[in-house]
């Protein structure tokens, strides 16, 4: 059982800044990918950030430039820092993990999601 824990959201204004964490914890033999997912009613989720193992990262075009994520491994966290934030970022943030268990089959882990509100 693998457990995956975000915190951080809330409500800002535009302009503002915010950090979210993801906890994974549980069964997890290795840890590959993680990252950031955002999703608003009627539509698709879709990626914010993801980071490697070795910290490699990737980005939506919409966040570029000011959305940073960022990893421990050792404490098998995943962070993502927001800054400049805008009305259009309002959604549910959602933090996914990909590891490995100790059969070394892939596994893939969903947090319940954060609310990040950015008022005009």
């Amino acid at each position: 059982q693998v457990q995956v824990v975000e915190s951080g959201g809330g409500l800002v204004q535009a302009g503002g800044s915010l950090r979210l964490s993801c906890a994974a914890s549980g069964s997890i033999f290795w840890l590959n990918d993680m990252g950031w997912y955002r999703q608003v009613p009627g539509k698709q989720r879709e990626l914010v950030a993801g980071i490697s193992r070795g910290g490699s990262t990737n980005y939506g075009d919409s966040v570029k430039g000011r959305f940073t994520v960022s990893r421990d491994n050792a404490q098998k966290t995943v962070y993502l820092q927001m800054n400049s934030l805008k009305p259009e970022d309002t959604a549910v943030y959602y933090c996914n993990v990909k590891y490995r268990g100790s059969n070394w089959s892939e596994y893939d882990a969903w947090g319940q999601g954060t609310q990040v509100t950015v008022s005009s």
